[in-house]
């Protein structure tokens, strides 16, 4: 049997797997994984112009993190490299470039998610990302 750290990993990468290969149209996996009252961050806080990347505290408000960013952005890639697991969290280390719709700019950035699980579901999700190379391509 797969200890809990093994089998969150795998929960992950399945999910960023279907993200990076449907360049963002798998938001539905994400969400079948995510706890109804999951706590879901970005670093941004909401700040223009990344307005949508800010705190929900459940599963239907989140949809307007991506609604938000699939409305604007259109994904290049998204790539996992590494994976870190200790207990109910999981950190996953990589990459992702998206163009901006409007400008055409497309933003690189390093990307950890931190995410905690119980029970299978993801309770608790906090991105972190280059936010000036971000917010410089949507402007």
């Amino acid at each position: 049997m797969m200890s809990n750290e093994a089998a969150n990993v795998e929960i992950l990468k399945e999910a960023y797997g279907k993200w990076h290969e449907t360049k963002g149209g798998s938001l539905n996996h994400f969400l079948g994984f995510a706890d109804p009252e999951i706590s879901f961050g970005s670093v941004p806080r909401g700040a223009a112009p990344l307005t949508f990347a800010k705190q929900y505290d459940n599963r239907e408000a989140m949809k307007a993190y991506f609604d938000g960013l699939l409305k604007d952005w259109t994904m290049e890639h998204y790539t996992v490299d590494e994976y870190i697991a200790q207990g109910d969290t999981v950190v996953a280390r990589g990459s992702c470039a998206w163009t901006n719709k409007k400008t055409g700019k497309i933003a690189e950035t390093p990307k950890v998610d931190f995410w905690r699980f119980r029970d299978g579901k993801a309770v608790e999700f906090y991105e972190y990302f280059d936010t000036a190379c971000v917010a410089m391509a949507a402007t």
